[in-house]
C-alpha cells in the first residue's frame, strides 16, 4: 500500500498549485442590514469568481428563513460554473483521474459548496443575531471528506478570525495530490486527517484504512469513506419506496425532495444521487436549491416538461410551484423518521403512493407524491433480510450498508448484461493488423441488445423480478445511458489503438518500407508520431516498452530519408 505524505520535496514551484488540487477558494459571507447575504471575504484572494456564481453562493450559503436553524448547521449545494476552471498541471491530473471511480471524477461543469453556518443570539447586534457562513468551494464530490474539514475549520475561523483561515489555506496547500489509492496524511491546523480515495479496483463494501497501522501520534482520527452518506437515516422516511426510487434515479426522471432544513434536503438527494453507484449519476442534481437561484425560472417554468434534475428545497413555496412536477419526495429532519417513536420499516400500513396533486403545504407527513408505476417488483429476499436486522436492533451504520450492497448488486445486476452486449462489439485481436488502420466497433444496436435480455438478462444475477426490458428501453433515453455509453465507447476505441500500437511496435517496419514511396514512408512516421503524442498526453494507456520500441524504429526509419524530408519532419 502507498502512503503519500505532504513534505516540501513534493511542493511544486508556484503557490496554491496544491491547494487548487483540493480546493477552488474559501468564501465567507455574512448578513448585511442593506445588501442581504453578502461576499465577506475570500480566500486565497488571487480567486476570480463571476457575478452570478457569487450570488448563487451567497444565496445558497445561508438557509431559508423558514427553516429555523439556530446554532450550527451543515449541507452542501451545487452550482454551475460559469467559467472553467483548469490545472495547468496534465500529469497530476492524469495521476487523480487514471484509476478514479467515475461516480468520484473532478466536475468539470459545477462547483460543489460544503457550508458551515452559525446562527446565535447577539443584542449588541442591530439584528439581534450573528449569521455568518464559512463555505468551502470544491471541484469534488468528497462530501464526507469536506464536512469534515468544514467542522475543523469553521468553529476555528469563528473563535479566531481570518488569520486562523489563511493558516487552514495554507496548510491545504502543502497537501499531496488527491491520488486514489493512496493513504493521505493530511495535517491541518495542529491535526492529521488520515484518509484513502478509492480506487476503480477497490473492492465494494471494504475499508482499506481498518486494516491499516494508524499511529495515534500522527493520526488523530481517520476517514473511512470521503463521500458515502448514511443511506439508513437519509431513507429513512420512504423505505419503502427504495426500489421505486432507485428506478427514477436510475432514468432520470426530474424529482423534488421538500424538507424543512437545508441539512435534511441535501442529505437525501445526495443519497438518491449514490444509490445507482457505480454509475455516475449524469443529469442535474442540487442538494440545496431556492427561489434566488440563477436557475429558478428554467427549472420551474410550466410552458414545458420539467427537466432531468433532482432539487432539495425547503421554502413552503416550491409545494405549489411544483405541484406540476411527476415525483415529489417529502421528508422530515435527518434521523427523525415519520413513525413517532417506532422503528422504520419497509412495509408501515400508511406506505402507499400519494398523488402529486394531493400534496399540501401544511402537511408534515412524509412520503412520495407520484404516478409512476414500477417496472420491477420488490425484491423479498432482501425486504425479509433488511426486516431481520431491524428486528435485531443493528446499527444505522449497518443498516445503511445492507441498503448501499443492495443497490450496488441491484445496479450490477442491470449493466452486466449491457456490458456483455458491448463486449460483442468489440472487434476480434485478430483482426488487428499493425499495417492497417485499427478497425472501429460495432455499432451499438439498443434493439439487438433488447433480443440478448431474455436469456442473458438480470435475471441471471438478481433476485429482482419484473419487466427489465421495459426499464432497459427506458434507461437507454437517459442522461444517464448516454454517459456510460460515450464513456465505454471510448475506453474500447482507445483499447484498439493500444492493441494497434503493440503489434506495430513488434512489426519490422524497417522492411515494410523498402518497397514504399516517400510519401507513404512519411505518412506512417507522421500516424505513429500521432499516436505516441496521445500515450505522451495520457489519452492512450500503452507500456512504456511499446513506446520505446516505436520511437526507435521511426528513428531509424527517419535516417534512410533524404535530409530535406529529415529536416521537414525534425520541426
Amino acid at each position: 500500500m502507498e502512503l503519500a505524505a505532504a513534505n516540501e520535496d513534493e511542493r511544486p514551484v508556484l503557490p496554491w498549485d496544491q491547494f487548487s488540487q483540493w480546493l477552488h477558494c474559501v468564501c465567507v459571507v455574512t448578513f448585511d442590514l442593506e445588501l442581504g447575504q453578502a461576499m465577506e471575504f475570500m480566500y486565497p484572494t488571487h480567486i476570480e469568481l463571476s457575478d452570478v456564481e457569487k450570488a448563487n453562493i451567497c444565496y445558497l450559503a445561508f438557509p431559508d428563513s423558514n427553516s429555523g436553524c439556530m446554532g450550527d448547521t451543515q449541507y452542501w449545494f451545487r452550482i454551475r460554473r460559469n467559467s472553467l476552471y483548469r490545472t495547468n498541471n496534465k500529469d497530476t491530473d492524469y495521476q487523480c483521474t487514471k484509476d478514479c471511480p467515475v461516480t468520484l471524477l473532478k466536475d468539470e461543469t459545477h462547483y460543489y459548496g460544503y457550508v458551515y453556518f452559525r446562527q446565535v443570539r447577539d443584542k449588541t447586534l442591530k439584528r439581534g443575531y450573528f449569521q455568518k457562513s464559512v463555505v468551502l468551494l470544491s471541484s469534488l464530490p468528497y462530501f464526507n471528506f469536506f464536512k469534515e474539514i468544514s467542522d475543523i475549520i469553521a468553529p476555528e475561523y469563528f473563535d479566531n478570525g481570518v488569520p486562523c483561515l489563511e493558516a487552514a489555506c495554507h496548510d491545504i496547500d502543502k497537501w499531496p495530490s488527491p491520488i486514489p489509492g493512496q493513504i493521505l496524511n493530511l495535517p491541518l491546523m495542529g491535526m492529521v486527517l488520515h484518509v484513502r480515495i478509492p480506487t476503480k479496483q477497490d473492492k465494494p463494501g471494504t475499508n482499506v484504512l481498518d486494516n491499516t497501522d494508524k499511529s495515534p501520534d500522527r493520526t488523530p482520527f481517520s476517514l473511512s469513506s470521503i463521500h458515502e452518506v448514511d443511506l439508513y437515516q437519509n431513507l429513512s422516511d420512504v423505505l419503502p419506496h427504495i426500489h421505486l426510487l432507485w428506478e427514477l434515479v436510475l432514468i432520470g426522471e426530474p424529482i423534488v425532495v421538500m424538507a424543512p432544513s437545508p441539512t435534511a434536503c441535501s442529505s437525501t438527494v445526495l443519497a438518491l444521487v449514490s444509490c445507482i453507484n457505480p454509475l455516475r449519476y449524469c443529469s442535474d442534481y442540487r442538494p440545496y436549491f431556492t427561489i434566488h437561484d440563477s436557475e429558478f425560472k428554467e427549472y420551474t417554468t410550466k410552458t414545458q416538461a420539467p427537466p432531468s434534475v433532482i432539487l432539495g428545497v425547503t421554502n413552503p413555496f416550491f409545494t405549489k410551484t411544483f405541484q406540476h412536477w411527476p415525483h415529489i419526495v417529502r421528508v422530515r429532519e435527518v434521523g427523525l423518521g415519520n413513525y413517532g417513536g417506532s422503528k422504520p420499516t419497509l412495509t408501515p400500513s400508511d406506505s402507499k403512493l400519494k398523488k402529486s396533486s394531493a400534496i399540501k403545504t401544511l402537511d408534515p407527513k412524509s412520503g412520495i407524491y407520484t404516478k409512476y408505476k414500477q417496472f420491477l417488483k420488490k425484491d423479498k429476499n432482501f425486504i425479509k433480510a433488511f426486516t431481520k436486522s431491524l428486528v435485531e436492533n443493528k446499527t444505522s451504520k449497518t443498516h445503511s450498508a445492507l441498503l448501499r450492497r443492495h443497490f450496488l448488486e441491484l445496479t450490477q445486476s442491470f449493466i452486466i448484461p449491457l456490458e456483455r452486449y458491448l463486449a460483442s462489439l468489440m472487434p476480434l485481436q485478430k483482426c488487428i493488423s499493425p499495417l492497417k488502420a485499427p478497425p472501429t466497433l460495432k455499432p451499438f444496436r439498443p434493439n439487438d441488445f433488447i433480443q440478448t435480455v431474455e436469456n442473458n438478462g438480470p435475471q441471471l444475477t438478481s433476485g429482482t423480478r419484473g419487466d427489465w426490458i421495459g426499464l432497459y428501453r427506458r434507461f437507454m433515453r437517459s442522461a444517464n445511458f448516454e454517459h456510460w455509453l460515450e464513456r465505454r465507447k471510448v475506453e474500447m476505441e482507445m483499447k484498439l489503438v493500444s492493441l494497434h500500437m503493440t503489434a506495430l511496435s513488434e512489426t519490422d517496419l524497417m522492411a515494410w518500407c523498402q518497397d514504399k514511396s516517400e510519401v507513404e514512408v512519411v505518412d506512417m512516421i507522421l500516424r505513429i508520431r500521432q499516436k505516441i503524442s496521445l500515450v505522451k498526453s495520457h489519452k492512450i494507456d500503452v507500456s512504456n516498452i511499446t513506446v520505446d520500441q516505436l520511437s526507435e524504429q521511426v528513428t531509424n526509419i527517419t535516417k534512410t530519408l533524404p535530409l530535406d524530408l529529415q529536416g521537414i519532419l525534425s520541426k
